[in-house]
């Protein structure tokens, strides 16, 4: 679920931190991508045209290996790294949230089969890919797949946008890669989103820089967290009638949670409904202090892939057309060997600039131009 409105948000109040890239402003960087989120994706996306997932002989599903397997070869043509983070088991304030897409899973699927008798093709897929969720083996296939693959992927202790956000905020790798924004809410410095969807649904990369959003914000980044709480998270509810403009400006007010909550309860009568018990303190350390790996543990390693393992596997077992599994090998192997060298911005680092730098600069384009004045009128001056 991520944030509730948080992109809107800063679309209307941040707009300078959102831009759109396309692959070739991506080349030789590294990008931790969240395995299941991509998942997810790939089983709604990847299609028989009569809407069902496709699967091999025995009826098992593949969509997800179909999809993992050509998009990170789209993405290792261009010149970037992947690496793929899963999620661990999720924190215990995640239940209720969890709970809540079960129980919209099993309506959905309720109403497909009802659908069944009546509905039509289109409304049956449409209820059908609301039931879709990953499962532990499909998280191991693709565990397996991207090992014969060459490409690295991290088992995270927790959230997999939290690690991901960690390996982004401590340089191991550019960005974060997710479609949740709460991944800015655990501190990547980068977000890019649409990475893993932006071919199949025709759009463009969104790179969202978090300092730019706290700048733009005037927010600290614990301000910023307690912002994401406020406008709702997965591990509490938000404060009844708090939108995301209501909230910014609360914020902003009163710059803590705490003092939120004592002022509206210092107001009889007030609009704005504190939930019972609000376990906002506990959500805050979730995101302040996630569960993850400690980064410089982390080793990433791109290697060559096993060819002969990818036929196997995808071939022998899962169907797939052993030509172009070869071919794609191929290309696997052609863009491990060409990797770049490097980016020239990684080498030669600028300096953000501040406020006060801003300032400094007209101080001196201002002098610049009283002395070229100056200089002026001393020539006139010689002239008569």
């Amino acid at each position: 679920m991520g944030i509730h409105g948080l992109f809107r948000l800063l679309s209307d109040h941040a707009a300078s931190a959102i831009s759109t890239r396309d692959f070739k402003n991506l080349v030789g960087r590294k990008v931790a991508i969240d395995a299941s989120m991509s998942l997810y994706q790939f089983l709604i996306a990847v299609r028989q045209q009569d809407g069902q997932q496709l699967t091999d002989e025995s009826g098992e599903t593949t969509s997800h290996l179909i999809g993992i397997f050509y998009r990170t070869l789209k993405i290792v043509d261009n010149g970037i790294k992947p690496v793929y983070v899963f999620d661990g088991k999720p924190p215990e304030m995640k239940g209720g949230e969890l709970a809540k897409r079960l129980a919209q899973r099993e309506k959905a699927l309720k109403t497909a089969e009802e659908l069944k008798e009546t509905g039509t093709a289109q409304e049956i897929s449409k209820f059908e890919r609301r039931t879709v969720r990953v499962t532990r083996e499909q998280n191991e296939e693709a565990k397996k797949l991207l090992g014969l693959m060459g490409i690295p992927y991290v088992e995270a202790p927790g959230e997999a946008e939290a690690q991901c956000a960690v390996l982004a905020r401590e340089k191991k790798v550019f960005a974060a890669a997710s479609e949740d924004m709460d991944t800015l809410t655990f501190g990547t410095s980068t977000l890019l989103r649409n990475l893993t969807a932006a071919e199949s649904k025709g759009l463009p990369i969104t790179e969202i820089d978090l300092q730019t959003v706290l700048k733009s914000l005037e927010l600290t980044q614990d301000e910023f967290i307690d912002l994401c709480i406020l406008l709702g998270c997965d591990y509490c509810d938000s404060i009844k009638g708090v939108g995301p403009a209501t909230g910014l400006k609360l914020i902003k007010e009163h710059r803590t949670l705490e003092k939120i909550v004592e002022s509206i309860n210092a107001k009889p009568g007030s609009k704005y409904k504190v939930p019972e018990d609000w376990p906002f303190a506990e959500a805050r350390k979730l995101f302040q202090a996630p569960d993850v790996l400690d980064p410089a543990g982390v080793e990433l390693k791109w290697q060559e892939p096993d060819v002969e393992g990818l036929v196997e596997f995808l071939c022998r077992q899962k169907g797939f057309n052993e030509d172009r599994v070869r071919k794609a090998a191929a290309r696997l192997l052609k863009g491990n060997k060409s990797a770049p060298q490097g980016r020239l911005d990684d080498f030669f680092k600028v300096k953000p600039k501040t406020g006060q730098d801003l300032v400094n600069a007209n101080k001196r384009k201002k002098a610049a131009l009283e002395a070229e004045k100056a200089k002026k009128k001393i020539r006139i001056g010689r002239k008569r």
